[in-house]
């Protein structure tokens, strides 16, 4: 199983950026997925999570300003980010709970893709 991360970039303060992350390979289904964040000197953070049935989650710095969303015929999560501050500048990781066909039920990580946020 594959996660592949894209959508990361350079945008000034107040842009929006879209981040997608596609999972591959021997997929039966996958539970939860989610974004997470790694600034420099920091440590990863959560930033949104959503279930199979779509209920969300979110940490209280994107509240309002971020929204996570999935695709499940795609097995892709997406992350809208609205109004973006120089904070939200890091690495974007995506993560999924993935029952495979053969081996189990495994916790994947995407490769990272960053966001750049400045003027």
């Amino acid at each position: 199983v594959q996660l592949q991360a894209s959508g990361g970039g350079l945008v000034q303060p107040g842009g929006s950026l879209r981040l997608s992350c596609a999972a591959s390979g021997s997929i039966a289904s996958i539970y939860g997925m989610g974004w997470y964040r790694q600034a420099p000197g920091k440590q990863r953070e959560l930033v949104a999570t959503i279930t199979g049935d779509g209920s969300t989650n979110y940490a209280d710095s994107v509240k309002g300003r971020f929204t996570i969303s999935r695709d499940n015929a795609k097995n892709t999560v997406y992350l809208q980010m609205n109004s973006l501050k120089p904070e939200d500048t890091a690495v974007y990781y995506c993560n999924a709970d993935v029952i495979t066909i053969v081996a189990g039920r495994f916790d994947y990580w995407g490769q990272g893709t960053q966001v750049t946020v400045s003027s």
